[in-house]
């Protein structure tokens, strides 16, 4: 990684602006960085995983995250051909609390509009230039109106050594029927210790992360591969496809067969 990449170098150079860049990743990750704007991330033609110090977020289609000023974070697409469209923002005192919060929320038809207008631009957008500026700052004032759904869509980052081995395996297994005593046991904890341990170090009972863990799972099965949605309930650990499918609903806010769609959609949308 060199000290060139426009993320470190550009933009920040300017207070003031509004920088645009729209391109290919071109690469298998973005180091761990951070900015003083605000950062609006949208992708397109694969999953995008973006991890802070604090938690693992997962980007789906058809959604934007919204990366709070100073929040250190990487960025992990599922191939180098992913496209970013990225807006990042002076974010000032006097700001909307939606700014000084990362988060992941739908994105509807105006708000891809506006962003797929800003592809003219490249780089520093200066309040000098009237024109430009109105427009992509018309775009950062509508995010919190039109934003007031956020996908849970974040799982915590183990702080414990011992639990993070545990978290690893989990998601090496998602398949399997886990019992807790069994797994607790075979880590050497007592199930009372470990239980206690998911809510003290990530603030969440075990069948509250395992159960978003199998989510995030299934979500990015359903977008990147072809498989049925019996197939993705099976492969994150589900036996029965209702349960699977009232699960994705509680937490996801669709249905499995609904969000495919929504995700064909997307792909027609942005070709």
């Amino acid at each position: 990684m060199t000290g060139e990449k426009y993320y470190i170098t550009d933009v920040d150079k300017k207070e003031d602006s509004i920088y645009c860049y729209h391109n290919q990743m071109g690469e298998k990750f973005i180091p761990s960085h951070r900015h003083k704007k605000g950062q609006f991330l949208y992708t397109e033609g694969g999953v995008v995983f973006v991890k802070t110090q604090e938690k693992s977020y997962f980007l789906p289609a058809r959604h934007y995250m919204w990366i709070a000023p100073g929040v250190e974070h990487s960025i992990h697409p599922s191939s180098p051909e992913v496209i970013m469209r990225n807006l990042y923002f002076p974010i000032y005192a006097t700001d909307d609390a939606f700014y000084f919060n990362t988060s992941i929320h739908p994105v509807n038809d105006l708000l891809l509009e506006l962003m797929l207008f800003t592809h003219r631009w490249t780089g520093h957008i200066d309040p000098q230039d009237r024109t430009a500026y109105t427009i992509v700052d018309a775009f950062k004032v509508l995010l919190p109106q039109i934003s007031n759904f956020s996908l849970p869509l974040s799982l915590p980052l183990a702080k414990n050594k011992r639990l993070k081995e545990v978290t690893v395996y989990l998601e090496e297994n998602l398949g399997k029927d886990f019992l807790f005593n069994d797994l607790a046991t075979g880590f050497g904890f007592s199930p009372r210790s470990l239980s206690r341990l998911f809510q003290k170090d990530l603030g969440m009972s075990f069948i509250q992360y395992l159960t978003a863990l199998r989510m995030l799972k299934a979500l990015q099965l359903l977008l990147e591969k072809s498989l049925s949605i019996n197939e993705v309930a099976s492969k994150v650990g589900y036996s029965s496809l209702p349960t699977f499918s009232n699960t994705f609903q509680k937490i996801i806010g669709v249905r499995p067969s609904e969000y495919i769609k929504m995700n064909m959609m997307s792909g027609r949308d942005n070709s």
